[in-house]
C-alpha cells in the first residue's frame, strides 16, 4: 500500500523536511539501465495493452521493439548531445521510442498535439531535434513547423506516403551485443524535456533530470499492478507512468483516443485497473458521466490526482465509488521533475496537498524572501537537492525559478500547518484586489465547490474602474442538475459577509471550463470567454 510520508520541522530555520530519499536500485544506474535490466527479469509478462488499438506486447516484445529504435537512432548518428521529437498520442510503440530514448542516453522533447504550427515551429527552434515521432495526423503540421530544421519525421500511425512509418524503423536489426549506452553526464545528465503550461505566452522546455525521485511515492508498484493514465507524454504525470511501468514491470493499459470518462471507466472495469492517475478536469467529467453510478471502479488501489484543485464534492463523489480508502491528492511542478507532496488522509486533512516526500525540503517565504512558520501564507519554495539543466536555451528564465541556493519558488501560494501538510491557496500572480482588500480566487472556488449540484468552478476578477477585481465565476454543473447562474450569486452571499468576497461580477453556467494544452484549467481564457458570454469588453 502506499506510504505516508514523515516529516521534521526545524523552528530555527522555519524548513520542513522529509526522509532521507530511499535507494531501491544502483545510484549509478540511469533510468534507462534500470528499465532494460526489469524488462529482461520478466519477458513474459504482459508490458502493455492497448485498449483501442487492440494490441498486446508481453515485456520480451516491448524490449526488443525498444532495442530496434535505439538501434535506428544509433544508425542515424544521434549522440547523446542530440534531442529527440515527440508529438504524439498513446499508439502501440510510442513507449518504445520513449525507452528507446533513456536506452541511448538522448532526451527526448515532447509537445502536446493541439499546439499549433507557430508554437512547434518557435519550441523546436530552441532544442532542435534531429528526428521528430508524431501521428499522420499531425503530420503536415510538424512538417511545415521544422522545415527549417531538416528534421526526420516518422509517423506512428495514420501513415502519409512521404513520411517514414514506425514499421519501418522497427524493421531495424538490433545492434549486436545490445546495451544501454552509460550517461555522459552521469544521472545528471537530462532525461526528457517537456513544456511549461504555457498560459501566459510561449510555453518553456522543461529539462527533468535522470534522477529517481520520479519513482517517490511509487515503490509499492509490483508486477500484479495494472496502471492506466490516458495523458501522453508531454504530461509530467504521462512520463511517470512512462518510466514506473518499465521500472517495476506492471502492465499498462494505453489508449489513443480523446479522453472520454465512460471509455475511462470502462478500461478501469474492463482490465481491472489498480492504479491511475488524473488530472481533476477528467474526475469532473467522471461524475458527470451517465455511467458514473455503475461504473465498477473497486479494483482500484491507488487513485492520484493532481495538477490542480478538485472540488471537495468531487473527491467525495470518486470516494464514494472505491472500494478502498486509495484517493490521493498529490502535488508538484513540472520543473521538479516529480511529486512534491502527497495527501493519504482525506478525512483528516480534507483540500491539503499532503506532507513532502522523502529526499526534500520546503519553506513558505514571505515577499521579503524570509521564511514563515505553520499557518502562515506565503510563496512555497523547495529544494531537492538535485542537479537541473534548467530551462532549455533559457538561463534568465531558469534563474527566476530556481535561486542561488537551489531552492524552486514555485509561484504557488500556501501554508504548512502544525502537522506539516501542505495547503496552496492560489497562484502568487493570480492574487485579486477589490476596493483595495487582496483575496484570492480560491477562497470563493472553495465556498462554491462546496455546492452539491457544482461538479467544477474556475473564478477571476473582472475589472471595474470603481472597484477594482470584481470576483465572477464560470461553473459547471453535475448531470441532471438545474442549476442556474443565481443559485451560485445566492449561494456565494450567504455564505459570507465579505464584500470582496461576493461574486460582483456574476456567473455563467458553461458546459466545461476552458484548459490549457496539458489540461489545467486555464483562468484568463475561461474570463475571456465570461467577458464574451456577457457581452463586456
Amino acid at each position: 500500500m502506499p506510504y505516508t510520508p514523515v516529516n521534521s520541522y526545524d523552528s530555527d530555520q522555519k524548513i520542513w523536511i522529509g526522509e532521507p530519499a530511499v535507494k531501491y536500485f544502483d545510484s549509478d544506474m540511469s533510468i534507462g539501465e534500470i528499465i532494460f535490466r526489469e524488462m529482461r527479469r520478466h519477458p513474459q509478462l504482459i508490458a502493455q495493452i492497448s485498449a483501442t488499438e487492440k494490441t498486446v506486447l508481453t515485456r520480451e516484445e516491448l524490449h526488443a521493439n525498444s532495442m530496434r529504435v535505439a538501434s535506428f537512432l544509433r544508425s542515424e548518428g544521434l549522440l547523446q548531445s542530440d534531442v529527440v521529437g515527440i508529438i504524439g498520442r498513446n499508439t502501440t510503440h510510442m513507449l518504445a521510442v520513449a525507452y528507446a530514448c533513456f536506452f541511448n542516453g538522448i532526451a527526448f522533447h515532447s509537445l502536446n498535439i493541439s499546439y499549433d504550427r507557430e508554437t512547434i515551429e518557435k519550441i523546436y527552434n530552441i532544442t532542435k531535434p534531429r528526428i521528430i515521432f508524431c501521428d499522420g495526423d499531425e503530420f503536415e503540421k510538424v512538417r511545415a513547423a521544422t522545415a527549417q530544421l531538416d528534421a526526420k519525421i516518422v509517423t506512428m500511425r495514420n501513415h502519409p506516403a512521404d513520411s517514414i512509418s514506425i514499421d519501418k524503423v522497427l524493421a531495424t536489426p538490433i545492434e549486436e551485443n545490445f546495451q544501454p549506452a552509460r550517461l555522459e553526464q552521469g544521472n545528471d545528465q537530462t532525461l526528457a524535456i517537456l513544456c511549461s503550461s504555457g498560459t501566459t505566452g510561449t510555453p518553456k522546455a522543461v529539462t527533468i533530470t535522470n534522477s529517481r525521485h520520479i519513482l517517490a511515492a511509487n515503490y509499492h508498484l509490483t508486477t500484479a499492478d495494472i496502471q492506466y493514465s490516458h495523458n501522453t507524454l508531454d504530461w509530467i504525470t504521462g512520463l511517470l507512468t512512462t518510466i514506473t511501468s518499465g521500472v517495476f514491470s506492471t502492465t499498462r493499459i494505453i489508449a489513443d483516443n480523446n479522453f472520454d470518462p465512460a471509455f475511462a471507466m470502462r478500461i478501469i472495469e474492463e482490465y481491472k485497473v489498480t492504479w491511475t492517475i488524473q488530472p481533476p478536469s477528467s474526475m469532473a467529467l467522471m461524475i458527470n458521466s451517465p455511467a458514473f453510478e455503475t461504473s465498477d471502479l473497486s479494483s482500484l488501489r491507488c487513485y492520484m490526482f493532481g495538477g490542480s484543485r478538485a472540488a471537495i464534492e468531487v473527491q467525495k463523489s470518486i470516494r464514494s465509488r472505491l472500494s478502498q480508502d486509495c484517493l490521493q491528492f498529490v502535488y508538484g511542478f513540472t520543473e521538479l521533475g516529480a511529486m512534491a507532496t502527497i495527501n493519504c488522509h482525506f478525512d483528516e486533512k480534507p483540500g491539503s496537498v499532503g506532507r513532502l516526500l522523502n529526499g526534500l525540503r520546503l519553506k513558505i517565504v514571505s515577499d521579503d524572501g524570509l521564511p514563515l512558520g505553520p499557518e502562515k501564507v506565503g510563496e512555497v519554495c523547495i529544494m531537492n537537492n538535485q542537479h537541473w539543466s534548467g530551462y532549455y536555451g533559457n538561463e534568465a528564465e531558469t534563474r527566476s525559478i530556481r535561486d542561488p541556493q537551489q531552492w524552486y519558488h514555485t509561484g504557488d501560494l500556501g501554508y504548512m500547518d502544525r502537522d506539516g501538510y501542505l495547503y496552496i491557496v492560489d497562484r502568487k500572480k493570480e492574487m485579486l484586489k477589490y476596493q483595495n482588500i487582496m483575496y484570492y480566487p480560491n477562497d470563493i472556488e472553495t465556498i462554491i465547490s462546496e455546492m452539491p449540484d457544482v461538479a467544477e468552478v474556475c473564478v477571476f476578477g473582472v475589472w471595474s474602474n470603481i472597484y477594482g477585481d470584481e470576483a465572477a465565476a464560470a461553473v459547471v454543473k453535475k448531470l441532471g442538475s438545474d442549476l442556474k447562474a443565481q443559485d451560485v450569486v445566492d449561494y456565494v452571499s450567504s455564505q459570507t459577509d465579505s464584500k470582496y468576497k461576493q461574486l460582483n461580477g456574476g456567473c455563467v453556467i458553461v458546459e466545461d471550463l476552458k484548459r490549457s494544452a496539458n489540461g489545467k484549467t486555464n483562468r484568463m481564457a475561461n474570463k475571456a470567454h465570461f467577458l464574451q458570454v456577457k457581452g463586456r469588453k
